[in-house]
């Protein structure tokens, strides 16, 4: 399967699987243009999280083939703690 990573300064988020990265695209350059705003995302573990982008955030995406995981599904309500469980 393919897995989006996104680097956000020095933190770097793997996606969950089903997240349309397009959107996610547009919707940080609209916070940047807005002087700064939080968006939120979901990965890998079916987390949640919000990052503040703003004009000085630096975000890079990078895409790579892994091993099929039926766990990572992009829905945060059901989240999993690791690839032990």
């Amino acid at each position: 399967m393919i897995r989006t990573q996104m680097a956000v300064n020095d933190a770097v988020f793997a996606l969950a699987q089903g997240q349309d990265i397009e959107a996610l695209k547009k919707r940080i350059e609209d916070a940047v243009g807005r002087g700064g705003r939080f968006e939120s995302f979901v990965v890998v573990g079916n987390r949640e999280v919000s990052v503040l982008f703003s004009p000085h955030t630096s975000v890079a995406f990078s895409v790579e083939t892994v091993s099929y995981d039926e766990r990572d599904d992009g829905d945060p309500d059901v989240p999993y703690g690791g690839f032990d469980e």
